[in-house]
């Protein structure tokens, strides 16, 4: 192929290699010039194309990029029409996507002109995700490149989707006193969600005793019912001959692994009774985040059986996302509770909308001559935390005057209309990394005490800062809340005028709460409701 700037008087026949824009349309790039074209061109002005002419030998980029996909296996594929050189290649199947490396490369290294790019090796997609996009970079390649990449795909598999088969699974949970019910529901809640991309069903839950003979009853009473068994310890595996590993022997079956270098991850134990998959859940799988467990459940699910050689493969990519409910984190965490971080967020952002047609702001209601939003400051400031954050928005300039003189850093929020979800993003992003949680505290809550909100944080820190702590009254969830760390990436995606409850609900984490009397109910969103409070409307 020759490549290069051409007299437009000269250009019939060539390839254009960047578009053209002309009074009445445009020609795109890799349009074939025309003798209309070249008097449209010397119309618009121009003097000179770049242009791209066919070598014997050469395929156009669209045609090269069809002979290598039709080089690819279409099975549970399906493949769009080539376009500038690129073809995308999406799943036609919920799966697990394997790819093998060596083949890629060696057609990636055939020529620059060709490329071939993928998902990582063993992930699991959904029906009509993209796994894969060829792409020819020139507008034209030569034709021996082209078949050298066709012969090559035709003899080995570069990758394929393996379709996930739905299977009937059976939970095993073991009991000791120091494992809430909550958190084994959530347990069994996380599993069920694992399970629904591969249409699975969780049958049914055994919760039995912590040791052996137990668990071995159990997974005999289930290998009747089921095509899988997963067990959940409520102590983690510390030995090849510990409680889940010797109730799969005891039961006749056989252990091929325990343990993998997928951190979290670790602590799992792949066995088998007859040909029923028994998987001995590290702790980490309780949380919803991706870990070494979802691996190797995938596999399974997608007919494959992990060797020991697969295991111990998967060091490379294995160190993952920290898991916040793990006991001993990998980094380092303080050995006393005073090294945990807490800043707290005061949401003084909103329009106060049913405070109706008065134009009173509610947080500059005084309560003993103190403005609402400053005696709320005052109580952060009290409770010990590292810092404090007044996110601000509607009416700012009267709301920052009414926090003069604290040690308050003021955020404003320009998107404050939006919601409440704005406003928690706003904290989030100025906590900065070195919070391990955020005291989320709403403006308008006048008899949250800075004794209330440091029994918040003393219960965040006896947690090494890895809990949700929820302040409640007679049992019935209220405000403030602390969130970890680890729920901060989910606030980032919140949107509109709602709060972190759903997260809180969702993502897997302990949570604490403390009770703190009516306080954590009462706030003030009407006149009628500041004024009986004991309020003074003011502004």
């Amino acid at each position: 192929m020759k490549f290069g700037p051409v007299p437009v008087g000269k250009a019939e026949g060539a390839i254009l290699a960047h578009s053209a824009k002309l009074p009445e349309g445009r020609l795109a790039k890799g349009h074939v010039i025309s003798l209309a074209d070249i008097a449209a061109l010397q119309g618009a002005g121009f003097s000179e194309v770049i242009v791209a002419r066919l070598e014997p030998g050469d395929l156009l980029e669209d045609e090269a990029a069809s002979r290598i996909a039709a080089a690819i296996d279409r099975d549970h594929l399906t493949f769009s029409k080539a376009a500038t050189g690129r073809i995308n290649i999406h799943s036609a199947v919920d799966g697990l996507f394997v790819a093998s490396r060596a083949v890629i490369d060696r057609l990636n290294r055939i020529d620059p002109a060709i490329t071939l790019a993928c998902l990582a090796d063993h992930v699991p997609v959904r029906s009509g995700d993209m796994v894969a996009t060829i792409k020819i970079i020139p507008l034209a390649v030569a034709e021996r490149f082209v078949d050298e990449a066709a012969a090559l795909l035709r003899a080995e598999r570069a990758f394929r989707v393996k379709p996930f088969a739905a299977r009937r699974v059976g939970l095993i949970a073991t009991l000791l006193p120091t494992l809430k019910p909550s958190v084994m529901d959530k347990t069994r809640q996380n599993l069920e969600a694992r399970l629904r991309l591969s249409s699975s069903v969780l049958v049914d839950e055994q919760r039995v005793p912590h040791d052996t003979q137990a668990v071995a009853a159990a997974i005999l009473k289930g290998r009747q019912r089921f095509e899988m068994i997963i067990v959940f310890g409520a102590s983690a595996v510390a030995d090849a001959d510990d409680v889940i590993p010797a109730a799969i022997r005891l039961a006749g079956g056989a252990v091929d692994h325990v343990g993998m270098p997928v951190d979290p991850g670790n602590l799992l134990v792949l066995g088998r009774v007859g040909d029923i998959p028994v998987i001995g859940a590290p702790g980490c799988a309780r949380s919803p985040k991706e870990n070494g467990f979802d691996w190797i459940l995938n596999r399974i699910l997608a007919g494959e059986w992990p060797t020991v050689h697969d295991i111990t493969g998967l060091g490379v990519g294995g160190l993952l996302m920290e898991i916040p409910t793990r006991p001993l984190p990998r980094g380092l965490a303080s050995s006393e509770p005073n090294g945990v971080s807490v800043v707290a967020v005061l949401l003084a952002a909103g329009r106060a909308s049913r405070m109706g047609a008065t134009g009173q702001h509610k947080l500059l209601a005084e309560f003993d001559g103190v403005p609402l939003v400053r005696r709320s400051a005052q109580a952060a400031l009290g409770a010990g935390v590292q810092r404090v954050l007044a996110i601000t928005g509607h009416r700012q300039t009267e709301i920052r005057e009414a926090l003069a003189g604290l040690n308050v850093i003021v955020v404003e929020n320009a998107a404050y209309s939006t919601g409440m979800a704005s406003s928690l993003i706003a904290g989030v992003n100025a906590a900065g990394n070195d919070a391990d949680g955020v005291l989320v505290l709403l403006a308008d809550m006048p008899w949250v005490s800075a004794e209330d909100l440091a029994a918040l944080i003393s219960a965040f820190k006896a947690g090494r800062g890895l809990t949700i702590v929820r302040a409640v009254s007679a049992g019935k969830r209220g405000n403030p809340v602390i969130l970890p760390r680890s729920t901060f990436e989910s606030i980032r995606h919140l949107q509109g005028d709602i709060g972190a409850r759903h997260i809180i609900e969702t993502c897997g984490l302990p949570v604490v709460d403390v009770d703190i009397g009516p306080a954590a109910h009462l706030d003030l969103d009407t006149p009628e409701a500041i004024i009986a409070a004991g309020g003074i409307l003011k502004g």
